[in-house]
């Protein structure tokens, strides 16, 4: 992609950030959380899905723009940590947590940090963190995984805090969805149920 092209639309998500907002969202179902910002429970839009139910498809992209899908990695396990903005206190903690989890367990487990960042901040996030371990994708273009997932905050244009695990039949087979955006998420709960469904230890 040309630098020029980049810059493009760098620009155009700069400026337009309702219209983008209102062009992706305004369909959406949405239901009052019990997930709070501060002390307001948040709105979250999005389609819910229940565990054991199969996880929908979903588009996001790597930092060089490129697609990447969950059905990418058919046949394996996928657990997704979701973050408002890797760029944050909170959020960093997080993904530089599960990015050390990632040389514990087997090749068969995918681990990724999905957040509505631009890639170039995330690229420059990693670089800076030294997160080379987890996937960092991005849902600001589509807000595909956010809106399949139930998990975008309404007026917000972020994710909720969360953690998912897909198994390797592509059911949802555990979701943690962290009661305050200012809050992590229990790391421990979440490395014990991926050992418990894929049946091998973390």
């Amino acid at each position: 992609m040309s630098s020029n092209l980049i810059k493009i639309i760098t620009l155009s998500l700069a400026l337009s950030p309702a219209v983008w907002a209102i062009d992706l969202n305004a369909q959406l179902p949405s239901r009052l959380s019990e997930v709070k910002a501060g002390n307001k429970a948040v709105e979250l839009q999005g389609h819910q899905v229940q565990l054991q139910q199969q996880a929908p498809d979903f588009q996001v992209v790597d930092e060089k723009f490129k697609t990447i899908k969950l059905s990418d990695f058919k046949g394996k396990t996928v657990l997704i940590s979701v973050v408002p903005s890797v760029d944050t206190g909170i959020c960093s903690l997080q993904t530089k947590r599960f990015n050390q989890e990632v040389s514990k367990v087997s090749d068969d487990v995918v681990m990724m940090t999905i957040s509505t960042d631009l890639p170039f901040a995330q690229k420059r996030y990693c670089a800076q963190e030294k997160v080379d371990q987890l996937l960092v994708l991005s849902d600001a273009v589509w807000r595909d995984f956010g809106s399949n997932y139930g998990l975008l905050i309404k007026d917000m244009g972020i994710l909720a805090r969360a953690v998912l695990i897909i198994d390797n039949k592509g059911n949802l087979a555990y979701q943690q969805l962290v009661p305050a955006l200012a809050q992590e998420p229990d790391y421990a709960h979440s490395m014990a149920a991926l050992a418990q469904i894929t049946g091998k230890k973390s």
